[in-house]
């Protein structure tokens, strides 16, 4: 909703958070959480895209997580981002094995993949406890404030994620 630009810009500008990801900047104004917001609804209509708060009871939005869609590929890349006051409690892994059952069991999509920054190795643990399967390094693949960084890549298939353990909780 328009109405939380003003806290998507509060959470992903801190600097830590936009330093983990690869396309939120620094600084991150008030306008330019209105443009993405505004952006997800003709890409979900057009089938590009499928995004989605990360809420709480307790503090309303406190990130996003989506999955930019290939459906000519039936494939998905889950992305996203958690404000630093919600770090290490699990919010991302709960959002993002909703997502994953959202991507395979509604979207129908044959695989999932994600990637982070290799200086962000809680993001490889997330994407390890879904059953994610590392694939590989991208040596200085992104330029992200003046500095190249190596990428980390995994890869989950729909017949994996219907055979993986449910998650503890």
């Amino acid at each position: 909703m328009l109405a939380d630009a003003g806290r998507v810009a509060e959470l992903a500008g801190d600097r830590d958070v936009a330093a983990t990801t690869l396309r939120i900047p620094h600084p991150y104004e008030a306008w330019m959480a209105e443009e993405w917001i505004a952006d997800h609804r003709m890409a979900w209509d057009d089938g590009t895209l499928a995004n989605f708060a990360i809420t709480t009871a307790a503090d309303g939005l406190i990130g996003s997580i989506g999955l930019s869609l290939y459906l000519d590929h039936a494939r998905g890349e889950m992305g996203y981002w958690i404000g630093k006051p919600y770090w290490g409690r699990g919010y991302v892994t709960e959002a993002a094995t909703e997502i994953l059952r959202v991507g395979f069991e509604v979207l129908g999509l044959h695989r999932i993949h994600a990637h982070h920054m290799t200086g962000n190795p809680a993001s490889g643990t997330v994407l390890r406890k879904l059953g994610m399967r590392h694939e590989g390094t991208l040596h200085h693949h992104t330029l992200k404030w003046g500095e190249f960084h190596d990428i980390e890549c995994y890869g989950l298939l729909a017949d994996e994620f219907a055979r993986r353990a449910p998650a503890p909780g």
